[in-house]
């Protein structure tokens, strides 16, 4: 089976054409790209978050595969859940990486195939037509994570970095997450310094332990904590900040914000 978009028309255009429009006006084309382990990207609206995500991927080396790590918004499903259907976007249908999604749930009993938990979830798709665009024939592993401890973050991510390891192709974790939602641009702007802090500083034990202290209501700190637990054990010793910005630049409203990063780990 296949999944069949959620939000398209909604969060992004689901016309074909007008989809790769908007996705090339946003693109950079910058020549020089990193050879990301992984990245933060923002999931809003296009029209919100849009020009962020798209620095983020048209500034990287493109992979074959790419693991996708979200936030539950719905409440639906597993705690670690895995989708094994194929996507389908306006641009196409990008094929689960079944081999993948094999070894790791072999590799740790926290990760279970689960569709209901991706029936409405926005995060993970919003990021796919951004990769079908730098990357069409890409494959992909989503995966939804609703809740979990730091020590459970850390056996998500020893199993992750195991299953890559062994897998032989390149893949990039993409961690979906929006920063700080609903406060005035001053308030959410210092909140998400704090967290960005430790993001670059590849410190996510130090990120769960800020989001919590200083109320953070980072949606996706979790996939990010794991992201960043999973990039150290691959290897990664820089991580750099894309671009920041929150909705008031779309809105002109900067009372209400939300806030978003672009952030690539290598």
């Amino acid at each position: 089976m296949t999944r069949q978009p959620a939000v398209a028309g909604q969060f992004y255009p689901s016309d074909k054409k007008t989809l790769l429009d908007d996705i090339s006006s946003m693109m950079t084309g910058n020549p020089e790209k990193i050879d990301a382990i992984g990245v933060v990207s923002p999931h809003a609206g296009y029209v919100y978050s849009g020009p962020v995500a798209a620095e983020v991927f048209s500034g990287i080396e493109p992979a074959p595969v790419y693991v996708i790590l979200s936030p539950n918004h719905t409440g639906s499903g597993e705690r670690f859940a895995v989708s094994g259907q194929d996507w389908h976007t306006p641009l196409g249908t990008l094929r689960s990486e079944q081999g993948l999604i094999r070894e790791l749930c072999a590799n740790t009993g926290l990760a279970s195939v689960d569709e209901n938990a991706h029936l409405y979830e926005h995060s993970v798709e919003v990021q796919l037509p951004f990769i079908q665009a730098v990357s069409p024939e890409a494959r992909i592993v989503p995966v939804t994570i609703s809740h979990a401890g730091k020590e459970e973050i850390k056996e998500f991510a020893s199993a992750l970095a195991d299953s890559v390891s062994g897998h032989g192709e390149k893949v990039i974790i993409v961690a979906s997450s929006d920063m700080t939602h609903y406060e005035s641009r001053e308030s959410a702007s210092i909140k998400d310094g704090k967290a960005i802090e430790k993001i670059l500083a590849l410190d996510p034990e130090g990120l769960m332990e800020t989001v919590g202290s200083e109320s953070i209501s980072m949606c996706g700190y979790l996939p990010v904590a794991l992201m960043l637990m999973y990039a150290k054990r691959m290897g990664a010793k820089n991580a750099s900040l894309v671009k920041y910005t929150d909705s008031g630049e779309a809105t002109g409203d900067t009372s209400q914000v939300v806030g978003y990063a672009g952030i690539v780990v290598y």
